[in-house]
Parts: structure tokens; C-alpha cells; sequence
């Protein structure tokens, strides 16, 4: 059965997102709250944990998952970035996107995508996400959690217990967080910003 922590939504308890990283550390999945909707989070070198979000999801191999960072900086050793990609990270982030970008040789190929080697990267604007990241020092493996049976991504902590209380380790409950999905931006190719999903994040930093 899982854990339950209910998380102050701006202002973490410390003690509970330690507790919160050790169980990441020791190999768990544990679902957190972001400024999008909830997620599945474990650790980045966990395979066994990454297989589990798969099953959960009913994901195949070339789901584009996501490494949820504490900051650009760290956004930075997991995937190239010129400088025109950089400047408009540093716009868009914190925020509502999640960025298709090249993968370095830090992210783990079975993480990203098979063939285009490219990986998902976002800076969520969450007091607990980033609590929790920067507790962690490196970032979280992350998908949305939308079950393969339903349209929106679950919004209530206590059901999401209710229906993953043997799939994941920890349920940490911070407030709502809402249905709407980042805004997906491809950022790998030559020719520019490429929309691939219109979520909450606004198109005005891109032009469109």
C-alpha cells in the first residue's frame, strides 16, 4: 500500500520532502504535484521503476517521457542547447512547457526516444515539484499521469491513492493542480519551435 503526504502547496515541510527523495532514492514511484497536472516521478537510472510507469500507462517505447529539472542549469547537462534555444528556455522557464530537445550522453538510452535520440525537459513552476528537485540534486523521471481509461489526468490526491495504492510508493497531495497538460515545444529540429501539443503553456513566446 502506498504513503500519503499532504504537502503545504507553497510552503513544503522539509522533513516531508526528504522523506519524500529517500523514497524516490530507494527505487520508488511516487506521484507529485505539478503547475500542470499531477505526475509519476522516480529516479532517472531506475529501469525497474521506469518499466512500472510503462505498465501503469500502458506506454510503448517511443512515449517521449520527461526529466522534470530544477533549473535551466540543470536542464542544461541532459540535453544540447545553442544559444538560441537557450534564450528562449530561460523566457519560457519555470513554466507549462516540456521541451523536445537532442539528449547528451547523461540521459540513459532507454529513456530516450529509440530513434531521434531526443528527450522531453521542463522547469515546472510547483514550490513542491522544485522542492522536491532540488532535495533530489538531479532530475526526476517523469509522465503525466493519465491512465490508459480516462481522458483528463486525475486531479484528487485521495483517489489517485485510491486507484495506484499498489503501483506506486508514495501519493504526495499538494493542492490542485488541474487537467490541462504542458505545452509540448520541439526544439530538436532546424526549423524552429514546432508545436506538438497546445496545453496551458501560452504560444505568445514562440510567435504563434
Amino acid at each position: 500500500m502506498s504513503q500519503f503526504f499532504s504537502i503545504h502547496p507553497e510552503n513544503p515541510q522539509p522533513r516531508l520532502i526528504k522523506q519524500a527523495v529517500d523514497i524516490v532514492r530507494k527505487g520508488g514511484i511516487i506521484v507529485y504535484p505539478t503547475d500542470s497536472c499531477y505526475a509519476l516521478g522516480c529516479s532517472l537510472d531506475n529501469k525497474d521503476a521506469l518499466d512500472r510507469i510503462r505498465r501503469i500507462r500502458q506506454l510503448d517505447d517511443k512515449h517521449h517521457f520527461t526529466l522534470a529539472c530544477r533549473d535551466l542549469s540543470q536542464l542544461g547537462n541532459y540535453a544540447r542547447v545553442d544559444n538560441a534555444t537557450y534564450r528562449l528556455l530561460k523566457a519560457t522557464t519555470p513554466g507549462n512547457y516540456t521541451f523536445i530537445l537532442m539528449a547528451t550522453k547523461e540521459v540513459p538510452r532507454r529513456v530516450s526516444h529509440p530513434k531521434k535520440l531526443t528527450i522531453g525537459l521542463r522547469v515546472p513552476d510547483h514550490p513542491v515539484a522544485l522542492a522536491l528537485l532540488e532535495e533530489l540534486g538531479e532530475p526526476l523521471l517523469s509522465s503525466s499521469l493519465l491512465l490508459p481509461d480516462e481522458e483528463y489526468p486525475l486531479t484528487d490526491a485521495w483517489e489517485i491513492r485510491d486507484r495506484l495504492e499498489h503501483e506506486v510508493e508514495l501519493v504526495v497531495e499538494g493542492g490542485y493542480c488541474g487537467t490541462d497538460p504542458t505545452t509540448v515545444v520541439d526544439l530538436s529540429g532546424e526549423d524552429g519551435a514546432v508545436i506538438l501539443r497546445e496545453g496551458k503553456g501560452s504560444l505568445a513566446p514562440f510567435g504563434l
